[in-house]
């Protein structure tokens, strides 16, 4: 065996050379990893008695992609364009020899190669749409040349990891082989290749499935129709589209530099630049500088979940799923035989949906108790408290539990706003409390925001990260503050979108642009869904906002087939004549002038409030990073990925333009729109939130 460099490797098996690559974790393709392919198969290729080739991996996996962290920087070493000339133009049949994952620019490689082998459990994919990119290494232009148009449409859009067994099916991999002995199948394949005296099969000439859709645009089109909505705002999807398109129209050389063209239009926007910033901060939340990675976690082996309401359900689905026994408690037996029902009958709808067996149902229902009682919850490891969202109750509920539950157990509450401090001083073990704001629906959802208080150990939230972990949730980690990250910064957008009613603009008005920002829908559209009588009650009313005069008419959302907008038969929305008259006549029995308010003032008023609360938060210490609160906001509330959050929206816009129009603001309306003293430190140091350590 001969090393290449410091990570690659050539040995000869008679007249097949193993190439082997081991750069760990992942094998990306990192400028050592692209030389040692560059210069291997070359060595390989020179040598005469050489008759075949196989590419295989050390470690996990086969490449897993591009080494991310090189974007951006000076290229250096072989390129992987070298790379893989060097492996397609290679005088003997290249065999590819995947296990673990065949992902992005390691996909790209294996395509490359002449034939390719995998394990049964290996997958592969090309997932640069998730950060806004297409496989930029001729992805596009190989891919639809063995799988065909259609299916390539849906790989490059989705991102999606494929199986091997599929894989297979669809012409991707020439063959399976034993699972835990991928070298020796891949040098019996390279056997078979050389006996059998098989072509170099070179993917860029091969047109068969290409042809077979040029002249159908109609394929494009039905395809674009049929994801339109998912689709909507990103700039990648399309892109990734148009290079299928060009595979099929235009010949291999052109269809690369097609590639090319919109690789780097996209490299270089503001949408992958947001995408890849999200990729890093899912990373780094889980990360909290002052709880050390090897800080000791409690065992959860059985949880408790108090109320069986839609939360408290939701929740309970959570750890069911995840395969931990649940005790859920409720008050009244129709309330606990309400909420079992409803749980049962959400795991029976997605089992309708083919996403689980009744096996899987009727496995999850029989780990999960209801109970009139919380003494039953004595021997559970952790408890999480999903009751009505009002400080007495919640302090007399932690009170009992602390009387109740073991010593060592973690008292969490599903509070949205309540100081968790205040709730953990019902106990007399506040270390053990800590806040689990799920958001709902919360067995959908995938934010969880960990609220420690003041006396949390470092072993409760530490545990809380793991657990959320098992869940399927991402968590931040949040300081104690009215609304915590997420409702404190939504509590700018709602009343500013109220006072902008008053102004001149209508809901519809309002909705309509913050759809179009990316929100799945805007602020009134959402009151509508959820029912405006939400904490109203007819005998405190007084007629004193908008909202209210709605309830009193019965005009509580869609389950009355009006609120702020009127509702067909189907739900579907349209702007209310009555609304609107209501709004005009309210505004000027309050002496308020009305006036036309441009789209770019409703985003102005309703999105830079939240970037400067989010300033206060940073300021205060209740984040720990700006793109904590960016993955809180786009895992919780609809933030459109393809804008990173709002504090990357806030660096994308300029912060001294987010400054200057507060001081604007503050200057026409007063201190609501105060600037935060952190955001103006920023802008006299020229920093950026991405900047701050």
């Amino acid at each position: 065996m001969a090393a290449i460099n410091e990570v690659t490797d050539l040995a000869l098996e008679g007249d097949i050379a193993v190439l082997t690559l081991n750069s760990p974790p992942v094998n990306a393709l990192s400028a050592p990893v692209r030389d040692g392919i560059f210069k291997g198969m070359g060595e390989a290729s020179a040598n005469p008695s050489v008759r075949a080739i196989v590419l295989i991996c050390q470690g996990q996996t086969f490449i897993a992609g591009a080494d991310i962290s090189e974007f951006g920087k000076p290229p250096k070493g072989a390129s992987l364009f070298d790379a893989q000339a060097a492996i397609e133009n290679a005088r003997v049949p290249v065999i590819a020899a995947i296990h673990g994952t065949a992902l992005g620019g390691g996909l790209e490689v294996a395509l490359t190669c002449h034939y390719r082998v995998a394990v049964p459990s290996a997958r592969c994919g090309l997932p640069e749409v998730k950060l806004g990119l297409l496989p930029g290494a001729g992805g596009t232009q190989r891919l639809p040349r063995i799988v065909g148009a259609e299916r390539a449409l849906e790989m490059v859009t989705s991102g999606e990891h494929v199986g091997a067994k599929a894989c297979a099916a669809m012409g991707l991999v020439d063959e399976l082989v034993e699972e835990g002995k991928l070298r020796e199948g891949a040098l019996a394949f390279a056997r078979k290749v050389i006996d059998e005296k098989r072509p170099l099969k070179r993917v860029r000439d091969l047109n068969d499935k290409v042809e077979a859709a040029r002249g159908k645009p109609e394929i494009f089109a039905a395809f674009r129709k049929a994801n339109a909505r998912k689709f909507r705002g990103f700039e990648a999807p399309e892109a990734n589209i148009k290079c299928i398109e060009a595979a099929v129209n235009l010949p291999f050389e052109e269809g690369l530099k097609e590639e090319r063209r919109l690789f780097m239009g996209l490299m270089t926007g503001n949408q992958s630049a947001a995408q890849r910033y999200v990729f890093f901060a899912e990373r780094a939340v889980w990360k909290v500088p002052d709880v050390p990675a090897d800080t000791k976690t409690i065992p959860v082996q059985k949880v408790g979940v108090i109320g069986a309401g839609t939360m408290g359900g939701g929740i309970a689905m959570n750890f069911l799923n995840a395969g931990i026994p649940v005790t859920i408690v409720e008050q009244k037996q129709e309330a606990l035989d309400r909420g079992l029902a409803v749980i049962r009958k959400n795991y029976e709808t997605t089992a309708k949906r083919g996403r689980l067996t009744m096996e899987d149902v009727e496995k999850r229902m029989a780990m999960l108790t209801g109970s009139l009682s919380l003494e039953d919850l004595a021997d559970r490891d952790l408890v999480v408290e999903a009751v009505f969202e009002d400080m007495g109750i919640k302090k007399d509920v932690f009170g009992k539990l602390d009387r109740i539950v073991k010593q060592g157990a973690i008292l969490a509450t599903n509070t949205s706003y309540l100081n968790v401090d205040e709730i953990a001083s019902a106990t007399k073990r506040p270390e053990s409390v800590i806040g689990w704001h799920f958001f709902s629906p919360a067995n959908v959802m995938r934010l969880l925001e960990l609220v420690r208080g003041d006396k949390t150990s470092n072993e409760v939230i530490a545990t809380s990260l793991q657990m959320a972990r098992k869940i399927g949730k991402i968590a931040a980690l949040v300081g104690v503050c009215p609304g915590f990250v997420g409702n404190r910064m939504l509590a700018q957008r709602q009343r500013e979108a109220q006072k902008l009613i008053l102004e001149g603009a209508m809901p519809w008005d309002i909705d309509r642009v913050l759809y179009d920002f990316g929100f799945p829908m805007g602020p009134f559209a959402m009151s509508d869904l959820a029912g405006l009588d939400i904490g109203w009650f007819r005998e405190k009313s007084t007629s004193s906002t908008i909202r209210e005069i709605l309830c009193e008419m019965d005009r509580r959302g869609q389950k009355t087939g009006a609120g702020f907008y009127d509702y067909d038969a189907e739900r579907n929305a349209r702007p209310s004549p009555v609304v609107e008259k209501i709004i005009r006549d309210f505004a000027a029995k309050k002496g308020i002038n009305q006036r036309t308010i441009s789209d770019q003032e409703i985003i102005e008023r309703c999105i830079y409030p939240m970037i400067n609360e989010g300033a206060k938060i940073l300021e205060e210490g209740k984040a720990i990073r700006a793109s904590d609160i960016d993955i809180v906001w786009i895992n919780g509330y609809g933030w459109p990925v393809y804008r990173g959050g709002p504090m990357f929206f806030g660096d994308t816009i300029g912060l001294d333009k987010v400054l200057a129009k507060m001081k604007e603001f503050e200057g026409q309306m007063g201190a609501e729109f105060t600037p935060s003293k952190l955001l103006e430190k920023m802008v006299a140091e020229g920093k950026r939130f991405q900047d701050l350590k």
